[in-house]
């Protein structure tokens, strides 16, 4: 599926704005967020630097129970945020 185009002014949000739009069972690659994110900031084809940033605020969502990072389709601890990872929001009364 094509990355969305999500004007936000916050990797959080950039992040929520799209994990909300998908649902509890389908989830997201952090560069689609960056992408989001580079779009909003006025530099679409530099989201690349913005990854990184995305990564952090994953694991801050994740930490505050807003979203889990999932590796292998698998949730995993915020602080085990390393290779590929996706983000989905919490299932309702769910936990990682």
């Amino acid at each position: 599926m094509p990355a969305m185009p999500v004007l936000t002014e916050t990797p959080e949000q950039a992040i929520l704005a799209l994990v909300v739009t998908r649902g509890e069972t389908a989830s997201i690659c952090p560069s689609e967020a960056a992408r989001g994110l580079a779009a909003a900031r006025g530099h679409p084809d530099a989201w690349r630097r913005y990854l990184a940033e995305i990564r952090r605020a994953g694991a801050r969502l994740a930490a505050d129970g807003q979203i889990d990072i999932l590796r292998k389709g698998k949730p995993i601890p915020a602080g085990a945020i390393r290779g590929v990872v996706r983000f989905r929001v919490r299932p309702a009364g769910g936990s990682s």
